[in-house]
């Protein structure tokens, strides 16, 4: 779905973002891309969608140049920006007008997601909060059919019931032929959603990991001290130490995304070098 060979990228040419770097990104998936702020998030999915350019290297969505955005390519993608306007129509105008662009899509489906989020259909769009703006646009983006779907923050402005069906809503729009990429810097929106997880630093790709892969190579767990215990990076909880471990005999344990990330950006390489070990191979 998207290829991303080499790709050096920044709004200056001596401050780059990306250096060399490389992504793939497949069909059937829920990707979860994760950075700290100013890690280049948005840039890169503006990048895929084909609003920013690259000074090196190539990106490609099923196979068009995603910069030079030809409509064969955008009627088959959906970019929600993080930021975004809207303007002085109902949302059945807004449709009217918007709606042809996307060959694919459902308007029945869409005025479900509309009842879903509790969002008004006759409403002038300008008029409601910005949160009840997000839904329509995520209602919208669900419904467009499109084969790829970027969200940027999508629960940003979203209350706790929102985000529950949100979460919901995204699970049951993916098919086999779907690829879904979302950003989000709040990690525990995303956990219980995602099955991969793509994590930015330090102007390249760590880690593009499936989590039940994470899963097999990294243990989760909570343990009374790190003394006498191969920690790859812990933190205090109110339960005790919060750890990483190696997991060499396969125990079964839930990913903890926010301490991977947290791991991760904290420097330590162990990790990322057992999770990019493709030989690494539990033992049963």
């Amino acid at each position: 779905m998207i290829h991303i060979e080499n790709l050096s990228f920044g709004y200056k040419k001596d401050k780059l973002l990306f250096h060399n770097l490389n992504l793939i990104l497949s069909r059937g998936h829920i990707y979860g891309l994760l950075g700290k702020n100013g890690a280049g998030k948005s840039s890169l999915l503006k990048n895929m969608v084909g609003l920013a350019f690259p000074q090196q290297g190539t990106c490609l969505v099923q196979g068009y140049t995603s910069s030079d955005r030809l409509p064969s390519m955008l009627e088959n993608v959906f970019f929600l920006p993080e930021e975004f306007h809207v303007p002085s129509l109902s949302t059945k105008k807004y449709v009217h007008y918007t709606a042809p662009f996307y060959p694919s899509f459902d308007y029945d489906a869409f005025y479900s997601y509309l009842k879903e989020f509790e969002v008004p259909s006759e409403a002038v769009l300008s008029d409601l909060s910005f949160g009840q703006q997000k839904k329509m646009m995520i209602a919208f983006g669900l419904a467009a059919n499109t084969d790829l779907l970027v969200l940027d923050e999508p629960t940003n402005g979203l209350d706790i019931p929102s985000k529950v069906q949100f979460r919901k809503l995204i699970a049951g729009a993916l098919t086999l032929e779907r690829c879904i990429v979302i950003s989000t810097h709040q990690v525990r929106d995303l956990d219980s959603l995602i099955d991969t997880v793509v994590i930015l630093h330090d102007r390249e790709v760590v880690v593009n990991q499936e989590m039940d892969t994470i899963a097999e190579k990294l243990l989760f767990t909570t343990v009374p001290t790190s003394q006498g215990v191969q920690v790859l990076y812990a933190e205090e909880s109110v339960r005790g130490i919060t750890a990483i471990l190696p997991n060499p005999e396969g125990a079964y344990s839930r990913v903890d995304l926010e301490l991977l990330f947290n791991g991760i950006i904290s420097g330590n390489k162990e990790i990322t070098q057992i999770l990019n070990t493709s030989h690494y191979a539990p033992t049963i």
